[in-house]
């Protein structure tokens, strides 16, 4: 499947429905409110909420699914062409980090991650 064609398709899908109507500041709430939900899975499977890790990541795919069509949904209403956006974004970034520095970025960031656990396990950093 292309990024396009799933667009033009959301479209299609809209229109025959009469849902291209609906004004986008809507979609964009409709938008945060699957992102509360992809929030819930992933705390879920990070273990910060109870629950089964397999259920949650069943869900969190259905989510991603939800949010991800709804953005899309917001591009098409913008006259926005995702696919083309998604390579210009592509681009930026490989020009601007290099594998080094994203290598260096994680280890800074793990590093202070058990910084951050040894603090709120009481032990002295």
């Amino acid at each position: 499947m292309h990024i396009r064609d799933y667009q033009h398709w959301v479209e299609a899908y809209d229109r025959a429905r009469g849902w291209e109507r609906i004004q986008p500041s809507q979609t964009l709430v409709h938008v945060m409110e699957e992102l509360g939900e992809i929030a819930r899975e992933v705390l879920t499977m990070e273990g910060y909420k109870a629950g089964e890790t397999e259920a949650a990541r069943a869900r969190l795919s259905e989510e991603l699914g939800d949010c991800l069509t709804l953005l899309i949904k917001l591009a098409y209403q913008y006259d926005v062409d995702v696919e083309a956006a998604l390579k210009a974004i592509q681009d930026k970034v490989e020009e601007r980090y290099s594998v080094e520095f994203g290598r260096q970025e994680t280890e800074r960031y793990l590093a202070r991650q058990e910084e951050n656990l040894a603090r709120l396990r009481g032990e002295n950093v």
